[in-house]
């Protein structure tokens, strides 16, 4: 290549990317100049979004963004700064009159606004697209009514959303909970269930029936529906099951013998996994009971390993301390036993009062937990009526021996916590979970003569589950009293 060529070339691209440097600069100062020119327009619809601004007064807020569009479109085609500034406080004119009109609207439009938020959490645009439609639109009209001025005639169109919306939550949650086990049903009745497994079938539309009777009557608290729901929805799949089943036995000409043998095989597997021999020459009952009482037995044996396990954890931290200790005093002579022994031997002692607490109380009766300083007493066999909190005189046995547990630690504070399942209102159980530590603390106080302040008593409703509220079992577990002893020992873990 000649000289005069690498010279042309090299000119050409100190051309370019002096122009390209141009270009950059350009758009940098172009940038600059935006955000300087927008920036009061952008934080003003940050603020009116945030107060939904858009929903709650669509006509401000639609000028308002008619103008914003406008002036983003002037700066981009590059015209006079001043008509992109007029613009622009014309968006923010109508953007504060719109943040001005959302709160009357939260006001005047509450109830709409709580029905439309009920429906959103049904995922209402969802699973009831139209109905959803139908009250958005008359929430929007309720809106552009009342930021022209016409209140009685906003509330109005208000309530009319509100039914809309309430319509919409309702129709939602059915589809979500109902519409499956509705399907299930119609399969099942083109399939001649009613045949094959009445009994199952009929108790599948029973709950189906009951779920949407819970539904239409107490929509709020859609845990008691929920679980109808999905009882209804495995009973529905286990008549279709037991229809296959017998069906395809009829076809194969199988006996009832067949049928007894191959439903003994699944529990004869469980009993062998767990060493266990089944047998069933009485029928099921003896070898279910037996698979039962081992499991609870090596939940219980493997409850105590981890606490001890826990213990043993703590007690080698312990024992850590002390051989440092030990090396840091050294060619001294120690005045006093060290605060560290204290501490070790005032664990060993809550340990051994954490045994003997345990022995007290039957598997049926109590379960007793250490949590790190804690002693926490299960009351698994106090029960209370339906919707009550008054201790009833068959509990006062399980009661006695709680005041024994409790004065195995003299100084001990503690406190009565009141625990719920699902069922029911939030605000409902927990003022029933309270009411229920309460009536357990006047009881200890009326009997033991404990000082009031040393017994603390609180509610927790149905925040703080121990198992599945999916199911009788479960929901019996987390309807509880807890009773837990804090040991006064200053320095003891």
């Amino acid at each position: 290549m000649s000289s005069r060529v690498k010279d042309y070339l090299t000119k050409a691209l100190l051309a370019a990317l002096l122009v390209s440097g141009i270009v950059a600069t350009q758009l940098i100062a172009q940038q600059d100049t935006r955000v300087s020119l927008f920036n009061q327009a952008d934080e003003t619809i940050k603020v009116a979004k945030e107060m939904q601004a858009n929903l709650l007064a669509p006509k401000a807020y639609g000028k308002a963004m008619e103008h914003y569009r406008k002036a983003d479109e002037d700066f981009k085609k590059g015209k006079e700064l001043g008509d992109i500034r007029k613009q622009l406080r014309a968006t923010t004119a109508n953007l504060q009159m719109a943040i001005e009109a959302t709160k009357l609207a939260n006001v005047t439009l509450s109830a709409s606004i709580t029905a439309r938020n009920g429906a959103l959490n049904a995922e209402a645009p969802q699973f009831a697209a139209d109905t959803w439609q139908g009250a958005s639109r008359k929430f929007a009209d309720a809106a552009e009514t009342l930021e022209e001025g016409n209140v009685n005639s906003a509330k109005r169109k208000s309530e009319e959303a509100k039914t809309l919306f309430r319509d919409a939550e309702l129709q939602a949650i059915k589809a979500n909970y109902l519409s499956e086990t509705w399907n299930l049903l119609k399969k099942a009745e083109q399939m001649d269930v009613k045949k094959y497994a009445p009994q199952t079938l009929k108790i599948s539309q029973d709950l189906i029936a009951q779920a949407e009777k819970e539904l239409n009557e107490n929509r709020y608290d859609t845990d008691v529906a929920r679980d109808l729901a999905k009882r209804a929805n495995y009973e529905a799949k286990h008549a279709i099951y037991l229809t296959t089943t017998i069906t395809s036995m009829q076809k194969n000409k199988r006996s009832w013998e067949y049928l007894i043998l191959t439903s003994e095989k699944p529990l004869q597997n469980i009993a062998a996994t767990m060493d266990m021999r089944a047998t069933f020459d009485t029928g099921y009952d003896k070898v279910t009971n037996e698979i039962i009482t081992s499991i609870q037995t090596m939940q219980e044996n493997n409850r105590k390993l981890n606490e001890n396990l826990a213990d043993r954890n703590q007690h080698i931290s312990l024992l850590d301390e002390r051989i440092g200790e030990l090396e840091e005093n050294l060619g001294g002579v120690q005045a006093e036993k060290s605060a560290l022994t204290q501490r070790m031997q005032q664990e060993e002692l809550v340990r051994q009062q954490f045994l003997s607490i345990e022995n007290l109380f039957t598997r049926e009766e109590a379960m007793v937990l250490r949590q790190v300083r804690d002693i926490i007493i299960r009351l698994v066999g106090l029960n209370f009526g339906v919707g009550k909190s008054i201790i009833e005189p068959q509990y006062y046995a399980l009661l006695t021996k709680v005041q024994t547990a409790v004065k195995t630690f003299p100084d001990a504070a503690l406190s009565v916590e009141g625990h719920t399942d699902s069922y029911g209102s939030d605000a409902t159980n927990l003022k029933l979970s309270e009411e229920r530590a309460e009536a357990v603390r006047q009881y200890l106080l009326a009997n033991m003569g404990l000082a009031a302040t040393r017994v603390a008593a609180v509610g927790y409703g149905e925040s703080s589950p121990i198992a599945s509220n999916e199911t009788n079992e479960g929901r019996k577990k987390n309807r509880r009293i807890d009773l837990v002893i804090h040991p006064n020992t200053a320095g003891t873990f």
